[in-house]
């Protein structure tokens, strides 16, 4: 089975320098690129079998968000933030030497991927956002605050898996086996036991958000999102608690004037596992 090759690049942040991970799959010299980047709590290793799937065609490059994964925490979790992300993301291209990227983000990596395919001379060419928009649904963001952060400690992989699950209902069906893939890079060894592999403290910005916060970011992104001008696709997932079906349709009328997918049995959000999600993905990327 074909597997990633794992490389850091350092980065400058308010808080100083921090190294960031990434996982690279295909040819390191395929002009090709296709940067995918995960969720608020996840890693890059979600994306392994978009990646497989894409990595004859693209250079798939696959980053661990600092605090997450492989990548440095941040000495000041107020430093989590998403322009600081864009920033990281600049340098990361910087380091491939890329030029133009695809870009595939679920939701905070949809967000980061607003905000660069935002800016003057941006580097993206094609975008999909994943189950995100400009306006995301303050319960929604309230359900992922209420378990984001727990100290939390696992006997086994199967039991963290199994936690996993009950907090990830929104991700749809899967198999024990594609279960179990998707859970076992989001855990380290801590001692006897393992832990979640991300930074507790990336919580902090989420619990501490109000309706008024989240109003004012909404406005600030909806400016961002209307200053895209790439082919855009929206996945989302048809029971999302996170991309309210009238945010979708808004996102097809503003801006990049988006194609929007929707998947049945799904909510916040698709893994990008299944054959039919992938190819969606595959035919917006390969247009005929």
């Amino acid at each position: 089975m074909i597997e990633p090759r794992l490389d850091h690049v350092q980065c400058l942040g308010a808080g100083g320098l921090h190294r960031m991970a990434y996982w690279e799959w295909g040819a390191s010299d395929n002009p090709r690129l296709l940067m995918c980047v995960h969720g608020l709590s996840r890693q890059g290793r979600d994306f392994d079998v978009l990646a497989r799937s894409l990595s004859a065609h693209y250079r798939v490059v696959c980053p661990d968000v600092m605090g997450r994964g492989r990548s440095d925490w941040l000495t000041d979790p107020r430093h989590y933030q998403i322009p600081a992300y864009v920033a990281d993301m600049v340098c990361l291209l910087a380091r491939l030497n890329a030029t133009t990227v695809h870009w595939l983000g679920t939701s905070m990596g949809g967000l980061i991927g607003i905000g660069l395919a935002s800016l003057p001379q941006t580097p993206i060419e094609r975008l999909v956002l994943n189950d995100v928009g400009p306006a995301l649904s303050f319960e929604g963001l309230k359900r992922i605050g209420a378990y984001l952060g727990r100290p939390l400690r696992f006997a086994s992989l199967e039991a963290g898996a199994d936690y996993l699950r009950t907090i990830s209902a929104g991700f749809g069906a899967h198999t024990q086996e594609q279960w179990l893939a998707l859970s076992r890079p989001m855990f380290k060894s801590d001692g006897d036991a393992l832990v979640l592999h991300y930074d507790p403290r990336i919580a902090v910005g989420v619990q501490s958000l109000t309706p008024e916060m989240v109003a004012q970011g909404e406005a600030l992104t909806w400016n961002a999102y209307d200053a895209i001008r790439c082919p855009t696709l929206v996945l989302r997932g048809a029971d999302s608690d996170v991309l309210s079906s009238q945010t979708a349709q808004a996102m097809t009328q503003r801006g990049p004037r988006a194609r929007v997918q929707e998947f049945a049995g799904v909510g916040h959000a698709p893994t990008l596992v299944s054959d039919e999600q992938v190819a969606v993905v595959r035919d917006f990327l390969e247009p005929s």
